[in-house]
């Protein structure tokens, strides 16, 4: 039995033809981010903060982009989205396809309920009818806050960690719904030791929300101050110089990571303790206004700039066109960080998620970006040599522009290898910042990591190397070689540990809200066999994941997060993309997930993206070119693999 050699290949076409459309004027990618309920009620309430300064009387300086008497409109716009998108059973989730949740339904219900008591001081053009529907939308909200059990269950959600449960809290105690005294106090002054002591200092928060401890903590000060006189004391000489600290670690377009959620708890809660006029809550409103969306929501985070070309590069390989590989390599290299980053401290050579100012280098795109940049400059070719002449020119011109495209690899490993946990994995952001799990070794990123160093490993062999022995017992000196072999040791053992024992991984920054604790096992094991695989390292941990991988495929042939979850496009890729090199014939069941992936191609489905990604303390959201460069890869790899096996 054959596979349909032409079905395969229309659908694989089709793919990387509507990947290659989605290309910006300049070449590279920069897709497209669900809309947030949860960033449009913080905004919102940011907005309304200041608008609220102003009308007091407080002088208020006029944001860069936009006359403050815009925040009314803004404000009507957002509360209008939020009525417009409430789920049926009264609450909210993080994306217009997610489910509810205590935390968003928490802020949202707090700032309809703060616009409505700012009525008389914030005017606002809404109409009775939009004014019943507020008061009908608040009712709901607040009978599915006590179904879920309230501030117990917020608490509950988040454990120890209080990256998110601290700024829900204070979003409500600016709304009148929570005593100040409810909100737990955030060690602000902490901001004031050196950079270098924060993995010490046992941080209450993640490593990259210190924004939001400086800004909320001092707001929670404000209204409460500590009984102890000697913190008081340390807070109230910390207070100016937490605030150079924060205006000096604020990108120059006001927005913290480019995110409107991070962000607009700073500014709301500077504007609620009187800085309404801070330089800092000025960028941040600009930034709030710049990122809405036409119908008057904002997204999770501004885009995904980078992580999406590199996504799309490495799925498309030699299917990009010349024309466009020289322009995406140079933008990619003009993307990498040459100098100390001033908001994490983190050492030159990484990438981030995004072109923009907001931005920070991360585990996760600096390895996108290293497998990027390989393949845009071909640094596996070997080429023959050339005549004389204009082809010695171009050779030389060629050689130059290697060098630079080795350098900035070799720049982005040692990036990578300084981040390194003692654990043999790799963290997002930070080296052994802390124990919360998003500054934690995770199976992803470590995954990503080892891919990104086995670039290096594959193109410098050393011969004379014993691998099988340990770095010490070796008479060679080894040098960065080494160095890089044994990062990688370390991470697969890393990753040898932390496999389940029914043979799969958990991801950090990816979920399915399907699948019980929202993990999803199978993207993380898919990713995590990729690296086996791509590394050379198929040894019986893998062959264990690539048995559960296979176990949990669903009977439509697609896969979910985990057995029993619906199939997605997202998901169904990825797993084809782990498990098609051990295909070997038609008849085989990943060939029906082949099947049921250029069937959503053929019905046109396959461009409708599913909530699949956390972002920073589980926050969902779904990008609408992880369909497309996911199912590039797939149909990709399935017409290679299939041609190898002359079954097309």
């Amino acid at each position: 039995m054959s596979v349909d050699g032409d079905r395969l290949n229309r659908g694989c076409d089709v793919a990387i033809e509507t990947l290659l459309a989605q290309r910006t004027p300049a070449g590279y990618w920069v897709g497209e981010l669900s809309t947030s309920a949860l960033s449009t009620a913080t905004a919102v309430m940011a907005l309304l903060q200041v608008a609220k300064a102003k009308a007091s009387g407080s002088d208020v300086i006029a944001v860069r982009s936009h006359s403050i008497h815009s925040l009314p409109n803004l404000i009507e716009r957002g509360v209008a989205w939020l009525i417009a998108n409430q789920n049926t059973d009264g609450g909210w989730g993080d994306t217009s396809k997610s489910f509810s949740n205590i935390s968003t339904t928490m802020l949202c219900h707090a700032m309809l309920i703060a616009t409505r008591n700012a009525s008389a001081a914030v005017p606002m053009a809404l109409s009775a009818e939009q004014c019943s529907a507020r008061d009908q939308s608040i009712s709901r909200a607040a009978t599915y806050i006590d179904q879920e059990g309230g501030i117990p269950a917020l608490i509950k959600r988040y454990g120890k960690d209080k990256t998110f449960s601290v700024p829900i809290l204070t979003h409500c105690a600016l709304a009148g719904l929570v005593p100040w005294s409810q909100v737990p106090r955030l060690p602000f002054e902490l901001s004031c030791i050196p950079a270098s002591w924060y993995a010490m200092a046992k941080f209450p928060v993640v490593s990259y929300a210190l924004p939001a401890l400086i800004a909320i903590g001092q707001v929670r000060h404000h209204h409460g101050k500590t009984w102890n006189p000697i913190t008081r004391l340390i807070r109230w000489l910390a207070r100016d110089r937490s605030l150079a600290v924060l205006q000096k670690i604020q990108p120059i377009n006001g927005g913290f990571l480019e995110a409107a959620p991070l962000t607009s708890f700073v500014s709301m809660s500077l504007a609620g303790m009187g800085l309404a006029d801070h330089p800092v809550v000025v960028r941040a409103i600009d930034f709030l206004i710049q990122s809405v969306r036409p119908d008057g929501s904002w997204p999770i985070d501004t885009n995904l700039t980078t992580w999406a070309t590199t996504l799309a590069v490495n799925a498309l390989e030699n299917d990009l066109p010349e024309a466009g590989r020289t322009p995406i390599l140079g933008w990619l290299l003009d993307q990498q960080y040459k100098k100390v980053h001033p908001y994490t401290n983190a050492a030159p050579g990484g990438w981030a998620w995004t072109d923009l100012p907001g931005g920070v280098p991360d585990a996760d795109d600096t390895p996108g970006a290293i497998l990027a940049v390989s393949q845009l400059a071909n640094l596996d070719a070997v080429h023959a040599d050339e005549p004389a002449g204009v082809a010695g020119n171009q050779r030389q011109r060629e050689a130059a522009h290697r060098e630079d495209c080795e350098l900035a690899i070799d720049n982005g490993l040692y990036w990578l290898l300084g981040l390194q946990n003692r654990d043999g994995g790799f963290p997002t952001f930070c080296r052994g910042w802390g124990t919360l799990p998003f500054d934690r070794s995770s199976p992803d990123i470590t995954a990503h990591s080892l891919r990104a160093l086995h670039v290096w490993l594959r193109r410098h062999p050393l011969p004379e190397f014993d691998i099988d022995q340990p770095i010490e017992d070796n008479t060679v000196d080894v040098g960065v070689f080494g160095r890089i072999h044994q990062g990688v040791e370390q991470g697969f053992a890393y990753l040898e540990r932390v496999q389940r024992p029914n043979g799969s991984w958990l991801p950090l920054w990816f979920g399915n809200q399907h699948v019980p604790n929202d993990e999803n096992p199978v993207y993380g094991t898919s990713r995590v066999l990729r690296a086996f695989r791509d590394c050379q390292r198929w040894n019986d941990q893998a062959r264990r994941g690539a048995e559960w991988l296979r176990s949990v495929q669903n009977v439509d042939g697609g896969w979910g997060g985990d057995r029993g979850a619906p199939s997605t496009v997202e998901e169904t890729a990825l797993a084809l993309d782990a498990l098609l090199e051990d295909v070997q014939n038609a008849t085989d069941p990943v060939w029906r997930g082949v099947e049921w992936l250029l069937s959503r191609v053929e019905d046109g489905t396959w461009t409708n993206p599913s909530p699949i990604g956390f972002y920073f303390a589980k926050l969902w959201y779904f990008e609408a070119i992880y369909p497309l460069v996911w199912t590039v890869g797939a149909l990709r790899k399935a017409r290679k693999r299939f041609a190898q096996l002359d079954l097309l």
